[in-house]
């Protein structure tokens, strides 16, 4: 149910130090944040793009989960220029559209879309448990670490149990409608399946203190920093940095 499309590959950026990658997709997303110029938006989307088609991704899943993000931008659309204020651009029926509200949304798709693409470039492209190592060789709590690492791992268990759930209802007759019936059988659901979670992970964390678990992971995976990786960190610096100076040319007179 939880798969990993991005994870394998014999792209570029798959042999990369994942530690740079997750430190690279994590400044970038912080750099694209909080630009407020659409130029700047405009080159972090377009370094965001070359990222994204170096670490060649399979096109189905990227399609579905950029269709997935561009729906709630769309909503964004139909809503947020007709209720910001500003320089009227078109009216009707006592509503207008505002030059000022196009603007917001335009910048809200361009950093939506450009965050979207490096995470998947750089942090989606590597599985998660290697995700979690590299986390916790960057400094990470690690709480933080182990909380990632056990929810990654028990939330197919989950989603095991509560598609068990869903088809024992189904074959005793429910159908979801509309009604109350229906929201107090999904209640009752819901509430099984975090009861059953919490026995199941009780359980988990005593055998885990059984075997001598004392709140870390110990691995035996080493990660190496070669010329490439420093490379590719400098290029991802300066890029960063241009896209920061093109957000605040007015500062420096660009």
């Amino acid at each position: 149910m939880f798969d990993e499309p991005f994870a394998q590959g014999p792209s570029p950026i798959h042999g990369l130090d994942p530690r740079v990658r997750l430190a690279a997709a994590g400044g970038g997303a912080c750099c694209l944040a909080v630009t407020h110029a659409p130029e700047a938006a405009c080159a972090g989307l377009a370094l965001s793009a070359a990222l994204l088609a170096c670490s060649l991704p399979p096109p189905g899943p990227l399609v579905r989960r950029w269709a997935v993000v561009n729906l709630f931008i769309l909503f964004l659309w139909t809503t947020v220029p007709w209720s910001v204020p500003g320089a009227s651009l078109w009216s009707a029926y006592g509503l207008s559209v505002s030059r000022e509200g196009l603007e917001l949304c335009l910048l809200v798709t361009l950093k939506s879309n450009a965050i979207l693409f490096l995470f998947v470039a750089l942090a989606a492209s590597m599985p998660s448990p290697t995700a979690g190592c590299a986390l916790a060789r960057l400094g990470m709590p690690a709480k933080l670490v182990f909380l990632f690492l056990f929810t990654y791992r028990y939330l197919h268990v989950i989603a095991d149990e509560w598609q068990r759930m869903r088809t024992a209802a189904l074959l005793r007759g429910f159908r979801p409608r509309t009604d109350m019936h229906t929201y107090r059988t999904l209640g009752y659901m819901l509430g099984m399946v975090l009861v059953r979670s919490y026995e199941r992970a009780r359980h988990i964390y005593e055998a885990m203190l059984l075997r001598g678990f004392h709140g870390r992971f110990y691995t035996v995976v080493r990660f190496r920093t070669r010329p490439r990786d420093a490379l590719f960190a400098l290029a991802m610096l300066c890029g960063l940095a241009a896209i920061l100076i093109l957000d605040h040319r007015e500062l420096f007179h660009v």
